[in-house]
């Protein structure tokens, strides 16, 4: 299982994520709040400005202090490195 980095020494794994997503708009924040209800929300942003909220497969909705673009940039990696593991 693949690992990706999401700031501040937390991890998530690469293969769960559905997608990384801008905060600011509104149908964001909507995912945000109901998931904070569920109970499903984990900030890992450390008291920082959420920069990047990542929605995994298992209904998580998972808060980042990096960047959208750093987040998928690793991301991006991650996967790139499983296809190659793969091809291998």
């Amino acid at each position: 299982m693949k690992l990706v980095n999401i700031g501040f020494g937390s991890m998530v794994a690469a293969g769960r994520i559905l997608a990384v997503v801008d905060p600011d708009s509104a149908p964001i924040k909507r995912v945000v709040q109901e998931a904070r209800d569920r109970g499903m929300l984990i900030d890992a942003s450390y008291g920082r400005k959420t920069r990047a909220v990542l929605l995994m497969d298992t209904d998580h909705v998972i808060l980042s202090a990096l960047t959208t673009q750093a987040v998928g940039e690793r991301w991006q990696g991650k996967l790139t490195e499983e296809t190659e593991e793969d091809q291998a």
